[in-house]
């Protein structure tokens, strides 16, 4: 059986090991975490604090920008932005990892506590009552402190993570 997790897209241009799960995983991205992605890549403000890293963190999201814009996943992927809360076809990464897009439609219900980005994830776990994986003790301590009825994983536990279902 698949596992599936929520997570935003610049994730897997940072963290290599999320490609090379130990079993199949599905991805579920906001599309607002596919559009972050641009804005990193114009960005000039550094993504990581080690030259080659950004360099690497910088060609991934390139990749990933790249991959999105196949016309093939393009369409998938417009598709999905029709109708709110739609989701793509999964985009195939490699053999045991997919990615599905979904269009998040953000509300004002955690909008005064978190940013739009981690309200569409949150959103995003929610509605499709899947965990969520992130690489923010922050964001967590704020999870836990709103009582927002998600369960949420630390990237430093990716492993089990991946295990869980």
């Amino acid at each position: 059986m698949r596992r599936r997790l929520v997570i935003e897209a610049v994730m897997l241009a940072i963290y290599g090991e999320m490609l090379v799960p130990d079993r199949d995983v599905e991805y579920l991205v906001p599309y607002s975490t596919i559009q972050e992605l641009y804005e990193l890549r114009e960005s000039k403000e550094p993504i990581m604090p080690e030259s080659d890293d950004e360099i690497h963190v910088r060609t991934k999201i390139n990749e990933l920008i790249n991959m999105t814009e196949e016309p093939f996943n393009r369409k998938k992927i417009e598709r999905a932005l029709s109708v709110p809360w739609a989701k793509s076809s999964p985009l195939p990464l490699n053999s045991k990892v997919t990615l599905t897009i979904i269009y998040a439609v953000e509300n004002a219900e955690y909008g005064e506590q978190f940013d739009p980005i981690e309200t569409d994830l949150i959103l995003t776990s929610l509605h499709e009552k899947v965990p969520m994986l992130t690489d923010q003790p922050e964001f967590v301590d704020r999870l836990i402190e709103a009582e927002v009825p998600v369960q949420v994983y630390d990237m430093d536990d990716f492993e089990y993570a991946v295990e869980g279902d």
